[in-house]
C-alpha cells in the first residue's frame, strides 16, 4: 500500500479509526527527512494492513504545531485511535520495523487503563 497524504482535514479521520497508523512528519528540504522516505515506503508495501501517513510539515503547519513537532523527521504510532509513540529522528528500517512489531503487540485495554490513571 502507498503512503496517503494526511491533511488537517483528513488526519482525525484516518487516525481515529481503529488498528495501526504510521505518521511521518517531514518536509521536502530536510536532508533525513528525505533519506528516509524509501525506508518508509518499502514498510508500507509489508504491512498491508497498517495505514502509512505522511504530512508534510511546510503544507500543514497547523498539524505539526498541534502534536508539537520540533525536529523531522518524526514518527508516530497511532493505534485504535491512541498514539502510542512519538519520537524524532530517522529510523533505520530494522528499528521501524520493530517499532511497528511492538506497536502491533500493545495490550490495548492496557494503555487505555495506563492512559485513564495518568488523566486524573
Amino acid at each position: 500500500m502507498a503512503t496517503v497524504a494526511l491533511t488537517a482535514e483528513n488526519f482525525d479521520e484516518v487516525t481515529s479509526k481503529d488498528g495501526i497508523v504510521l505518521v511521518d512528519f517531514w518536509a521536502s528540504w530536510c536532508g533525513p527527512c528525505v533519506r528516509f522516505a524509501p525506508t518508509y515506503e518499502r514498510s508500507s508495501e509489508k504491512h498491508e494492513s497498517i495505514t502509512f501517513g505522511k504530512v508534510d510539515t511546510e503544507a500543514e503547519q497547523a498539524l505539526a504545531a498541534k502534536f508539537d513537532i520540533r525536529s523531522i523527521p518524526t514518527i508516530m504510532a497511532v493505534r485504535d485511535g491512541v498514539i502510542v509513540f512519538s519520537q524524532p529522528g530517522a529510523l533505520p528500517e530494522s528499528a521501524l520495523e520493530n517499532l511497528i512489531e511492538q506497536v502491533e503487540k500493545l495490550d490495548m485495554d492496557e494503555v487505555r487503563t495506563q492512559l485513564a490513571a495518568h488523566s486524573h
